[in-house]
């Protein structure tokens, strides 16, 4: 089992590191042909790649934020993080098309 982060913003990995995540690999972005099953994908990934991680039997752990709209488009730092809320939320994201 290989836990990813994917992120490509420094504050995010700041964040991670100060809260004590550990995960084997940080990375910018997923190739989705990476993950095997029982992985754990950490990250916020647009819901197309969520799926097919899901589908793949992969885990899917979305970073979340409470991000005011002034802020959006900003590189946050892990203190701005923290001040919005950042948490890991697992999610099982289906695509309606592949039922």
């Amino acid at each position: 089992m290989t836990t990813y982060f994917i992120t490509r913003h420094p504050g995010a990995r700041d964040w991670a590191a100060e809260t004590g995540l550990v995960v084997d690999t940080i990375i910018a972005h997923l190739d989705p042909a990476l993950v095997q099953p029982g992985d754990v994908v950490i990250g916020t990934l647009p819901v197309n790649l969520a799926v097919r991680v899901c589908e793949q039997g992969g885990r899917y752990l979305h970073l979340s934020l409470n991000l005011p709209a002034d802020w959006r488009g900003q590189e946050l730092s892990a203190a701005d993080l923290r001040e919005c809320g950042a948490r890991l939320e697992e999610y099982r994201v289906l695509s309606a098309d592949r039922r």
